[in-house]
């Protein structure tokens, strides 16, 4: 069976620096992928590569097969996308935001309200994005990214500024999300998010994998104390 999203020996350079080294991954239909690691581990350079923002310097990525060299429209069809930072023009409406978004992805109106919903914005719809708060920024990048059902969902820092009762949304709608069969992988300094909603931990350094952790959900709290310590020691190592 062909893996959902192969991610094979990709590297990437700039000039003469290595920003992620010959690395592999795979994932199945509605696992969850999380990226540790300090700045500068090499998570966003991964994840802009899976969403075809970079072109890998080796290696291939596929998604349902789907080569990004040989049918880029295929493959962007397939994917949705959350930066780590917010870039929209500011005087729309959360409305018109993802109004534009739907069009863009070729979705049906009601989805629009449906997202807006869920992502608790109901109050917040004809509101212009320069008065937003940080958190709530986040939620629209989200809700764009999954507004078309994507088969593969690529979050880059996706808590960022979320408070605690959104985290704990955030960690339900990811467990809803993968049930339905969509992937996702996604990068985080927060143990807990990871222990909660991913399926596999990988622990990334210097542009390598230092270690990958299958998750088996029996113990998200002990998991979660596990992640931190690990992370930490990683996080001292790079320091000495």
């Amino acid at each position: 069976m062909t893996a959902r999203l192969e991610i094979k020996q990709v590297a990437k350079f700039f000039k003469d620096k290595m920003a992620l080294y010959p690395f592999s991954l795979s994932a199945e239909e509605g696992q969850c992928i999380a990226l540790c690691g300090g700045n500068g581990a090499g998570k966003s350079t991964l994840l802009h590569m899976i969403a075809g923002l970079s072109l890998p310097n080796e290696g291939k990525i596929l998604i349902d097969g789907v080569d990004i060299l040989t049918n880029r429209k295929k493959y962007v069809s397939l994917i949705g996308y959350m930066p780590d930072e917010f870039y929209a023009q500011e005087s729309l409406t959360v409305n018109e935001f993802f109004t534009f978004y739907a069009a863009f992805r070729k979705v049906a109106k009601s989805r629009i309200q449906e997202v807006i919903q869920l992502l608790g914005l109901e109050e917040k719809q004809n509101e212009r994005i320069q008065h937003l708060s940080k958190g709530m920024r986040q939620r629209l990048l989200f809700g764009q990214a999954w507004m078309a059902h994507p088969a593969v969902l690529i979050l880059d820092e996706p808590t960022n500024g979320l408070d605690p009762y959104w985290i704990n949304v955030f960690i339900d709608l990811l467990k809803k999300i993968k049930s339905s069969g969509t992937t996702i992988i996604f990068s985080t300094h927060m143990m807990d998010v990871a222990a909660e909603a991913a399926d596999q931990i990988v622990f990334m350094d210097q542009g390598k994998m230092s270690e990958l952790i299958v998750n088996n959900h029996q113990n998200p709290e002990q998991l979660m104390v596990d992640l931190t310590n690990r992370y930490r020691q990683k996080e001292v190592s790079m320091v000495k």
